[in-house]
Protein backbone atom coordinates (compact mmCIF):
# COMPACT_ATOMS: atom_id res chain seq x y z
CA UNK A 1 0.00 0.00 0.00
CA UNK A 2 1.87 3.65 -1.00
CA UNK A 3 1.28 6.72 0.34
CA UNK A 4 2.55 8.54 -1.69
CA UNK A 5 1.40 8.60 -5.64
CA UNK A 6 3.79 8.25 -8.45
CA UNK A 7 2.08 11.63 -9.63
CA UNK A 8 2.84 13.32 -6.17
CA UNK A 9 6.90 11.51 -6.84
CA UNK A 10 7.22 13.07 -10.11
CA UNK A 11 6.28 16.50 -9.11
CA UNK A 12 9.36 16.20 -6.65
CA UNK A 13 12.05 18.19 -7.85
CA UNK A 14 14.75 15.74 -8.97
CA UNK A 15 17.59 15.33 -6.14
CA UNK A 16 15.41 17.05 -3.82
CA UNK A 17 14.90 14.92 -0.57
CA UNK A 18 11.99 13.17 0.74
CA UNK A 19 10.38 15.06 3.50
CA UNK A 20 10.83 13.51 6.85
CA UNK A 21 6.85 13.87 7.19
CA UNK A 22 6.24 11.61 4.01
CA UNK A 23 8.72 9.38 5.35
CA UNK A 24 6.59 9.25 8.95
CA UNK A 25 3.35 8.34 7.34
CA UNK A 26 5.67 5.59 4.76
CA UNK A 27 6.77 3.90 7.61
CA UNK A 28 3.27 4.12 10.17
CA UNK A 29 1.61 2.41 7.15
CA UNK A 30 4.34 0.17 5.85
CA UNK A 31 6.89 -0.67 8.25
CA UNK A 32 5.02 -0.79 11.63
CA UNK A 33 2.54 -2.97 10.89
CA UNK A 34 4.99 -5.55 10.28
CA UNK A 35 6.50 -5.56 13.77
CA UNK A 36 4.93 -9.05 14.96
CA UNK A 37 6.47 -10.69 12.00
CA UNK A 38 10.25 -8.99 12.11
CA UNK A 39 9.89 -10.16 15.85
CA UNK A 40 9.32 -13.44 14.90
CA UNK A 41 12.00 -13.29 12.30
CA UNK A 42 14.59 -12.05 14.94
CA UNK A 43 13.57 -14.41 17.77
CA UNK A 44 14.17 -17.42 15.25
CA UNK A 45 17.51 -16.18 14.02
CA UNK A 46 18.81 -14.63 17.31
CA UNK A 47 18.92 -16.98 20.52
CA UNK A 48 19.66 -13.64 22.95
CA UNK A 49 16.46 -12.74 23.89
CA UNK A 50 17.82 -9.67 25.54
CA UNK A 51 19.28 -7.88 22.04
CA UNK A 52 15.83 -8.79 19.99
CA UNK A 53 14.08 -4.96 21.02
CA UNK A 54 17.59 -3.50 20.85
CA UNK A 55 18.27 -5.19 16.87
CA UNK A 56 14.44 -4.05 15.99
CA UNK A 57 15.07 -0.35 16.95
CA UNK A 58 18.58 -1.07 14.96
CA UNK A 59 16.20 -2.21 11.92
CA UNK A 60 13.81 0.65 12.41
CA UNK A 61 16.67 2.92 12.34
CA UNK A 62 18.63 1.51 9.20
CA UNK A 63 15.08 1.52 7.32
CA UNK A 64 14.14 4.91 8.33
CA UNK A 65 17.50 6.69 7.00
CA UNK A 66 17.32 4.79 4.04
CA UNK A 67 13.72 5.62 3.54
CA UNK A 68 15.10 9.29 3.94
CA UNK A 69 16.78 9.06 0.82
CA UNK A 70 14.38 6.87 -1.33
CA UNK A 71 11.42 5.22 -0.30
CA UNK A 72 11.35 1.40 -0.99
CA UNK A 73 8.89 0.26 -3.84
CA UNK A 74 7.87 -2.88 -1.56
CA UNK A 75 8.46 -2.32 1.72
CA UNK A 76 8.28 -5.84 3.60
CA UNK A 77 11.43 -7.35 1.60
CA UNK A 78 13.27 -4.02 2.29
CA UNK A 79 12.58 -4.47 5.79
CA UNK A 80 13.69 -8.72 6.09
CA UNK A 81 16.87 -7.68 4.13
CA UNK A 82 17.58 -4.94 6.33
CA UNK A 83 17.21 -6.95 9.58
CA UNK A 84 18.84 -10.32 7.51
CA UNK A 85 21.82 -7.73 7.02
CA UNK A 86 22.12 -6.35 10.81
CA UNK A 87 22.23 -10.24 11.99
CA UNK A 88 25.33 -11.32 9.59
CA UNK A 89 27.13 -8.20 10.75
CA UNK A 90 26.35 -8.81 14.32
CA UNK A 91 27.85 -12.56 13.69
CA UNK A 92 30.69 -10.98 11.65
CA UNK A 93 31.57 -8.27 14.61
CA UNK A 94 32.14 -10.69 16.97
CA UNK A 95 35.38 -12.32 17.74
CA UNK A 96 33.58 -15.52 18.89
CA UNK A 97 30.20 -16.65 18.29
CA UNK A 98 28.81 -18.96 20.84
CA UNK A 99 26.70 -21.66 19.41
CA UNK A 100 23.97 -20.68 21.09
CA UNK A 101 24.15 -16.94 19.85
CA UNK A 102 22.74 -17.57 16.17
CA UNK A 103 19.92 -20.24 15.76
CA UNK A 104 20.42 -21.46 12.26
CA UNK A 105 23.36 -19.68 10.49
CA UNK A 106 22.12 -21.27 7.26
CA UNK A 107 18.96 -18.98 6.79
CA UNK A 108 21.03 -15.79 7.16
CA UNK A 109 22.81 -16.88 4.58
CA UNK A 110 26.52 -17.03 5.89
CA UNK A 111 28.38 -19.01 3.49
CA UNK A 112 30.49 -21.95 5.01
CA UNK A 113 33.36 -23.15 3.36
CA UNK A 114 32.36 -26.08 2.18
CA UNK A 115 31.49 -25.08 -1.97
CA UNK A 116 28.34 -25.17 -3.61
CA UNK A 117 27.77 -28.77 -5.27
CA UNK A 118 27.61 -27.14 -8.62
CA UNK A 119 31.00 -25.63 -7.99
CA UNK A 120 32.22 -29.37 -7.00
CA UNK A 121 30.92 -30.75 -10.23
CA UNK A 122 32.65 -27.89 -11.89
CA UNK A 123 36.06 -28.44 -10.08
CA UNK A 124 36.23 -32.30 -10.66
CA UNK A 125 35.51 -31.59 -14.66
CA UNK A 126 38.33 -28.84 -14.76
CA UNK A 127 40.56 -31.40 -13.19
CA UNK A 128 39.59 -34.58 -15.53
CA UNK A 129 40.41 -32.02 -18.33
CA UNK A 130 44.01 -31.27 -17.21
CA UNK A 131 44.67 -34.79 -16.42
CA UNK A 132 43.60 -35.72 -19.80
CA UNK A 133 45.44 -32.97 -21.15
CA UNK A 134 48.49 -33.46 -18.77
CA UNK A 135 48.56 -37.37 -20.22
CA UNK A 136 49.19 -36.09 -23.68
CA UNK A 137 52.25 -34.30 -23.42
CA UNK A 138 55.20 -35.74 -24.42
CA UNK A 139 56.65 -37.94 -21.64
CA UNK A 140 60.21 -36.05 -20.67
CA UNK A 141 57.59 -32.27 -20.86
CA UNK A 142 55.05 -34.21 -18.56
CA UNK A 143 57.71 -35.82 -16.14
CA UNK A 144 58.94 -31.83 -15.67
CA UNK A 145 55.72 -30.07 -15.27
CA UNK A 146 54.28 -33.02 -12.58
CA UNK A 147 57.79 -32.84 -11.10
CA UNK A 148 57.90 -28.93 -10.97
CA UNK A 149 54.40 -27.60 -10.80
CA UNK A 150 52.31 -30.44 -9.08
CA UNK A 151 55.37 -31.58 -6.94
CA UNK A 152 57.04 -28.33 -6.49
CA UNK A 153 60.30 -29.45 -6.94
CA UNK A 154 63.24 -26.78 -8.02
CA UNK A 155 64.89 -26.67 -11.34
CA UNK A 156 67.73 -28.27 -10.01
CA UNK A 157 66.20 -31.08 -8.22
CA UNK A 158 64.50 -31.83 -11.56
CA UNK A 159 67.64 -31.77 -13.10
CA UNK A 160 69.20 -34.49 -10.93
CA UNK A 161 66.17 -36.59 -11.06
CA UNK A 162 65.53 -36.56 -15.05
CA UNK A 163 69.88 -36.02 -15.54
CA UNK A 164 69.61 -33.18 -17.67
CA UNK A 165 70.36 -29.62 -17.51
CA UNK A 166 68.59 -27.00 -15.65
CA UNK A 167 67.74 -25.05 -19.15
CA UNK A 168 66.23 -27.82 -20.55
CA UNK A 169 64.44 -28.77 -17.14
CA UNK A 170 63.00 -24.75 -17.97
CA UNK A 171 62.47 -25.64 -21.59
CA UNK A 172 60.52 -28.80 -21.18
CA UNK A 173 58.02 -26.77 -18.17
CA UNK A 174 57.64 -23.53 -20.60
CA UNK A 175 56.77 -26.05 -23.29
CA UNK A 176 54.52 -28.17 -21.70
CA UNK A 177 52.84 -25.03 -19.94
CA UNK A 178 51.91 -23.14 -22.93
CA UNK A 179 50.73 -26.70 -24.55
CA UNK A 180 48.34 -27.39 -21.74
CA UNK A 181 46.99 -23.30 -21.89
CA UNK A 182 46.55 -24.22 -25.69
CA UNK A 183 44.84 -27.99 -25.00
CA UNK A 184 42.47 -26.13 -22.09
CA UNK A 185 41.85 -22.85 -23.44
CA UNK A 186 42.90 -22.30 -27.11
CA UNK A 187 43.75 -23.71 -30.24
CA UNK A 188 46.02 -26.85 -30.14
CA UNK A 189 49.57 -26.50 -31.30
CA UNK A 190 52.72 -29.31 -31.44
CA UNK A 191 54.24 -29.81 -29.19
CA UNK A 192 58.03 -29.50 -29.90
CA UNK A 193 59.39 -33.21 -29.63
CA UNK A 194 62.29 -34.24 -27.42
CA UNK A 195 65.42 -35.55 -29.59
Amino acid sequence: MADITDFERAERPEGAGIVASEVDVWFARNVLPLEAVLMQFLRRNWRDASEIADLRQDVYVRVYEAALKKLPDLAKPFVFATARNLLINRVRQKHIVPIEAVADLDSLGIANDEPAPDHSVMARDELRRLQIAIDRLPARCREAVIMGRINGLSGHEIAQRMGISEAAVSQYIDNGLRALADMLYGEAIEVRREK
